[in-house]
Formats: structure tokens, sequence, C-alpha cells
């Protein structure tokens, strides 16, 4: 089992970034360390494109950046995420998509999302990457750099957009510049995360409120199942649209303009109209998971871990049986954890098809449910689990002090 545990806050990468930087890039300019959190969502899965609640919180796991204006109209940048391969560069203007330039994408997305809202950059920038994200677990790596490009040209060159903003740009970075039709929760959560809290986001109109987290003598704990998923996947992409052919059905025997704004009872009403039995599956999974979501939250700000438990195991049952998105490795790890007498709740998180669980376990019992879990994993399915044992985080910012 690998284990990891990070403490409270904003912990630095390990080695030294700003060497490197000024390997690549020369000591001409002292350069600005930044950070943006992942997010793990807690409950409300697959419902942000259906107009419905969330429940995130950001995560300490994330990517740092230094970041230095530089003279010019170049954008140069570095991860050493990926080998340290060197620097990719790009225009500060007009920026097009370039399979050859991978993970730079998702900054360069953002950069010419900007310029087309009117926030060119006034100048070239250097940037070096580094993040402890697991790749392919679903922790939001890629709308945690997206933002956290986001807020780096904002700092520099005084944009002044808000994070809400800063989310809603990185969002359609993804959407139109790397052609992923996610949902606003991964970038809203990684920009807007409050330490000690979790946000309970209405998607559909972006009304949002920041809920205590009252873990007290819990921790969260994330396991990852090391199967890779894909957002852009056919799978998930199908499920989006047989939610959409769901509610044209629904739309001819009463308005709506999502899924997620029926109730219960006022889905049960029409599920009739729906036509075919994998939509209506996928639907009645939307509306029921927007309501435990809601019920979610209102438990834990009454300081009901128990009910907060069962309201996760609920959208991992429905995650599997309704929308169909967890694989035996998921369920095997949600399965574990309910068996296991320290947890208090786990289920699925993230698009699903592979990636991670998240768990709330008691901190006395963390040691045992990561050897429990890990080994009886490994047993059922012949790979071994990797387990992040985490803390909540503020949202992407400039980060006080600089790399020590």
């Amino acid at each position: 089992m690998n284990t990891k545990e990070m403490p409270g806050g904003r912990p630095l990468p390990e080695g030294d970034m700003t060497a490197r930087f000024y390997e690549l890039y020369g000591k001409d300019t002292q350069p600005e360390l930044f950070f943006a959190p992942g997010r793990v969502n807690l409950i409300g899965e697959h419902t942000d494109h259906e107009g419905g609640h969330v429940f995130p919180c950001a995560i300490d796991f994330g990517i740092w950046a230094l970041a230095a204006v530089c003279p010019g109209e170049t954008v140069r940048l570095c991860s050493l995420n990926f080998g340290d391969q060197g620097v990719v560069e790009a225009p500060a203007h007009g920026i097009e998509h370039d399979i050859a330039r991978g993970w730079a994408n998702y900054p360069l997305g953002v950069l010419r999302i900007l310029e087309d809202h009117g926030y060119a950059l006034p100048a070239g920038l250097n940037l070096l990457f580094q993040g402890n994200l697991p790749e392919g677990a679903g922790l939001s790596s890629s709308a945690a750099i997206e933002v956290l490009t986001a807020c780096i040209v904002n700092d520099l060159f005084g944009f002044g957009l808000d994070g809400v903003k800063r989310a809603l740009l990185s969002q359609e970075a993804e959407n139109r510049f790397i052609g992923v039709q996610c949902g606003i929760m991964d970038q809203f959560a990684v920009s807007m995360g409050k330490k000690d809290h979790a946000i309970l986001l209405d998607c559909a109109k972006l009304d949002y409120r920041y809920a205590p987290l009252p873990l007290g003598g819990c921790r969260l704990v994330i396991a990852n199942s090391n199967v890779p998923h894909s957002l852009a996947s056919s799978e998930y992409n199908l499920r989006r649209q047989q939610c959409e052919a769901a509610l044209a059905d629904i739309q001819k025997v009463r308005p709506a303009e999502n899924l997620c704004e029926l109730s219960e009872d006022e889905f049960n009403a029409v599920q009739e109209a729906i036509r075919t039995p994998e939509a209506l599956r996928r639907a009645r999974h939307a509306v029921t998971e927007d309501a435990r979501a809601v019920r979610a939250v209102a438990a834990l700000e009454a300081g009901d871990l128990v009910t907060f438990g069962e309201l996760m195991k609920g959208s991992h049952l429905s995650l599997r049986n309704d929308y169909e998105v967890t694989i035996p490795e998921l369920d095997a790890l949600a399965e574990l954890a309910w068996a296991h007498p320290g947890v208090v709740g786990s289920r699925m998180t993230g698009g699903g098809f592979g990636g991670c669980t998240v768990s709330i376990v008691e901190r006395d019992a963390v040691e045992d449910f990561i050897r429990v879990v890990g080994e009886e994993y490994a047993r059922r399915t012949g790979r071994r689990a990797s387990f992040y044992v985490t803390g909540t985080a503020n949202g992407a910012g400039r980060v006080s002090g600089g790399l020590k």
C-alpha cells in the first residue's frame, strides 16, 4: 500500500522549485508562488450538469506554480510532474489548441479564453508547475491547473476577476478549448474552497453557501482504486445524452428547464413519460442524488454524521444501480469501507469508471482502515490501492512567504 498523509493547510512540494525555475528562465525576476487545491465531492455526483446541488470541498493536495512576468509576448511553461521534459512555448496572444503540447493545453486554454473575454496578457509569462494530485484519480487536477493559471494572471496583471468569474472562465476553457463538457463543480470548488468547510452549490443558479465540516475526531481518507478514468469517455457522454433524452420526454408533459428542479414526488408523477429504461434510471439518479445532497448538508449542520454517512452510502448505491458509473474496484472499496467499524460513511467520488472513493474515518481507526481495506482490496481485485489522508484547504491563491 502507498500511504501518504499531508498536514493541514498548504504543504510545500519537495525539491527546490526555485532553483529549477532559475535554471529554466534565468534570474532576472523573482517568481511568486501560487497554489491551487484539488477537490473531493462529498455528495451530489453527476448532478451539476443537470442543474442540481453538489457538496465538494477543497483538499490540501494540489498543484503549486512559480510564476513571473517577463518581457516579450511568449508564454513558457514547464511541469515537474512529467519528467521535467523541458519548456513548452506558446504565443501570449491567439493561442490555438495543439495536441503536441499535451498537458500544457490546460493552462494555455485558460489564457486563450481570458483573451477572448478582453483579458489579454500585456507581457510574457514564465511558469513552473509541480503537484501531488494522483493523475487519473478524479481529484480535479485539470481544474486545479486551470484555476491556478487564472489566479496567477489575475494576480500578476491586476485583472480584478473574482473567484466565481475565474471558475467560470476556467470551465469555459475546458469546455471550448479542451473539449470536455464538464459542469462547473470542479473549477468552483478549486477556486472558492474554504478551509474547514464544504460548499453547497446550486449549479443552475450558481447560488452557494459554505457549510462547516465538523469532522471532529474523523479524517477524510481518499482511496484510489488505481483504475484510471476519463471524463471524455464515450460512456460518460452517453449518460449525459440519456439525461437529456429523459428531460425532453418530461418536457412533453410538464415544463422543466433541468432534471434537478423536480422534487422526488414531482419526478415520480411524470417518470412514466420517459420512454427508455436507461434514461429513466439516469434521471432518477439525478433527482434523488440532488435531494440527498440537500439532506446531507442539513445533517452536517445538525452535527449528525451518522445520517450523513448513510446518505453517502445511498449515493454510491444510486451511482452503481441507476447511473451505472461504478466499477467492481470502486464497489469493493466502498463495501469494504462500509464494513469497517471506524467508518462513518463512504462513496465513490468523481466521474466514475475508475478513480477514488472518499470515506469519513474515525481518526484512531485510520491506520487500521488503510491496512484492512488495502489488504482485502488487493485480495479481491489483484490491484493495490493508494490511500491519501487529507484535510480541507482554501481555494487557489498566492502563497504568502514564498517557497522556502
